[in-house]
């Protein structure tokens, strides 16, 4: 659903409620109009602002997309659809998607604001991610994981064993980017523990990019631009 003109405009001087769909994941889930552009919030987190979700956008800016393999990315938390927007609209590419979202107020928020935006084509899955990448056989060229409820990432999202079905879910040559908080002292504390201690325990080669607020963890640190490398 595209806002009326003067709309947006206005929301370029106040952020602007548009609806509200709390659900028992997300209690306080709302999404707003802000400079133009469709928000989706909970209380203290944005999960998703179309083309300024910056997390993803400076990641995308600094990765080698030219060498994802394949068509086929795997979307783990599906906000308003700003990761398939992004690369659609950002960056040219038309890739095939698979979004999995536990929260079916997301879902139905993400098909009335954000998805008819997009014209690459995308299957939307209402289901736990853990379990779906557990029980998962495909393989995909790129994983974009994005999970939280409110500012936290779910305890099972950080263990071994979701760490290895990411690693098996990629086909070969295929890229991970899991988004983390780091916005204050204690969060980043808490990724760099994170990284260091799980992520390059399953991938040792892994790098990560500090996106403002957040780090972009990368499996392989060749996947970054050469300037960027860590």
């Amino acid at each position: 659903m595209k806002p009326p003109f003067w709309k947006s405009l206005l929301s370029y001087l106040f952020e602007w409620h548009i609806e509200s769909a709390p659900s028992e994941a997300n209690p306080h889930l709302y999404v707003s109009l802000k400079n133009g552009r469709y928000q989706l919030c909970t209380a203290n987190a944005v999960y998703s602002y179309e083309d300024l979700y910056t997390n993803f956008l400076w990641a995308f800016e600094h990765i080698q997309l030219d060498e994802v393999p394949g068509e086929d990315v795997l979307v783990l938390g599906l906000g308003l659809g700003s990761i398939p927007l992004i690369l659609e609209k950002k960056f040219g590419r038309r890739y095939r998607y698979t979004a999995v979202e536990l929260d079916e107020s997301v879902v139905y928020l993400a098909g009335r604001y954000g998805l008819g935006q997009l014209s690459s084509p995308i299957a939307t899955i209402c289901a736990d991610a853990y379990s779906f990448l557990l029980q998962n056989e495909e393989q995909y060229g790129m994983i974009c994981m994005d999970i939280f409820l409110d500012d936290v990432v779910p305890r099972q999202f950080e263990s071994p064993e979701f760490l290895e079905a990411l690693k098996d879910a990629l086909a070969p040559g295929g890229l991970l980017l899991y988004n983390r908080l780091a916005d204050n002292p204690r969060d980043r504390r808490a990724t760099q523990f994170f990284f260091e201690r799980h992520f390059l325990s399953v991938f040792p080669q892994g790098a990560y990019l500090d996106v403002g607020g957040n780090w972009m963890l990368i499996n392989h640190r060749e996947a970054l631009k050469r300037a960027r490398r860590q």
